[in-house]
């Protein structure tokens, strides 16, 4: 009869062997899942909601995040699929970006209170409370807006400029009063032309209508052009290119749309917004309730002064338009939204 101890004992460090590796794997950190919902004209659009994606992927590449995203069509498609996101279990933060987003997304938040939620643009009314578990994300638009209305208005020839809006609401009323005020306040003389392509969430969507009404406002005077547009913004663009005309952009930098003809860019830290946000909820700091905002002083937004547009921008422009952008951190300029 052969001893039976080596078998026992080899049938231990096996059993002790299954276990820890069982243990090991019990012991592996969960990954965060994040679902995000566009805004009206998608992916491609080469400003605000491509601005969205990259902090997506910089949060996939940095903190290892996992996330699924959809492109709604239409107001329906939006709140469906909001709740498409929240309804899926290994998702907990999702984001709506946009303003228009701001109703679906208070509701489907107080239906889902175990998920957390954060809106891009965010209507906030400080007399509502938010739900708990959603998080505003606004910008001080009309401050980096006050800025490069202040360098077109030194830099037109023709002392005319233009604005174009996407669809007239009040978060592009905020980009168009800042840019307003800021050209007036140089130039008081000067000519604001504003233009906007619809009353819906279509008219972010629209080249065509952009161009139509670039070429309109060029057709009056205007030389440069500031849009607030989306997609509808690539027409305004196209038209200033083919009139050799100058383009400020919006959201992100959009230099490489029409290189010479880009003056600058008005941008909003949307990447970073939703990559600390998604930071925030790993570290467990996660704050609902509230708006957090995002200024010229954080550097939430901010215009463009780099090697490809310098060369339009004289320095003693660009330094007096710094020295109006320390006046407005400062407080000593208060730029008003209204």
């Amino acid at each position: 009869m052969k001893p039976l101890l080596p078998f026992i004992l080899v049938g231990i460090l096996l059993g002790y062997s299954g276990c820890t590796k069982k243990s090991s794997e019990d012991q592996k950190p969960e990954v965060l899942k994040v679902g995000l919902v566009f805004d009206v004209g998608g992916r491609g659009d080469k400003s605000f909601n491509d601005a969205a994606f990259r902090g997506l992927v910089r949060a996939n590449k940095e903190l290892s995040v996992e996330y699924e995203y959809i492109e709604p069509g239409s107001g329906v498609d939006r709140e469906a699929a909001l709740r498409q996101m929240a309804s899926r279990d290994n998702i907990s933060l999702i984001f709506g970006i946009g303003f228009i987003f701001t109703d679906d997304i208070t509701n489907i938040a107080k239906e889902f209170p175990a998920k957390k939620f954060a809106c891009i643009d965010y209507t906030y009314d400080s007399l509502k409370q938010l739900p708990s578990n959603l998080v505003a994300l606004e910008f001080k638009e009309e401050e980096g807006s006050y800025l490069v209305g202040v360098l077109a208005a030194l830099l037109t020839k023709t002392n005319t400029v233009g604005f174009i809006g996407g669809m007239e609401s009040p978060l592009i009323k905020k980009f168009e009063r800042g840019y307003f005020s800021g050209a007036k306040s140089v130039n008081p003389k000067c000519d604001i032309l504003v233009g906007y392509a619809g009353i819906t969430g279509d008219a972010f969507k629209n080249p065509g209508k952009g161009k139509e009404l670039a070429l309109g406002q060029i057709s009056h005077g205007a030389d440069i052009i500031y849009h607030a547009s989306g997609v509808t913004g690539l027409g305004v663009i196209e038209a200033a290119r083919e009139q050799q005309k100058l383009v400020i952009g919006v959201d992100s930098d959009q230099y490489h749309e029409a290189p010479g003809y880009i003056l600058t860019s008005m941008t909003k830290v949307v990447d970073i917004a939703i990559f600390e946000t998604i930071r925030a909820t790993i570290g467990g700091t996660f704050i609902g309730g509230h708006a957090r905002i995002f200024d010229l002083k954080s550097k939430g937004v901010d215009y463009v002064y780099d090697d490809n547009n310098k060369n339009l921008i004289p320095e003693h422009i660009h330094q007096q338009v710094e020295q109006i952008r320390n006046k407005i951190i400062s407080g000593e300029i208060t730029v008003s939204s209204q």
